[in-house]
């Protein structure tokens, strides 16, 4: 997967029930907006079988040009749902 930064917001969240996909859509949107991915947090060390681009320590500044992200969210009792966004 060329080019996908792959981020992860529970790791700085924790798991707000019904509240986290909400507040999973709003970070990644803001995420677009201001261009920047936000750090993975509390990963020391990544599975070497795991060819990712997981960002971690640091937030990263996101490449000019239209970018698209998407938003997963799987609940408990199979209510789950994929969002895509893109900037404009």
């Amino acid at each position: 997967l060329d080019h996908v930064a792959i981020s992860a917001t529970k790791s700085m969240t924790g798991h707000l029930l019904g509240g986290a996909g909400g507040i999973e859509t709003v970070a990644t949107v803001l995420a677009l907006h201001h261009r920047i991915a936000p750090p993975t947090i509390n990963i020391d060390e990544l599975d070497e079988a795991i060819d990712a681009d997981i960002v971690r320590g640091e937030p990263r500044v996101l490449p000019e040009g239209p970018i698209a992200a998407i938003n997963n969210s799987f609940g408990f009792g199979g209510h789950n749902v994929v969002l895509a966004f893109r900037s404009v």
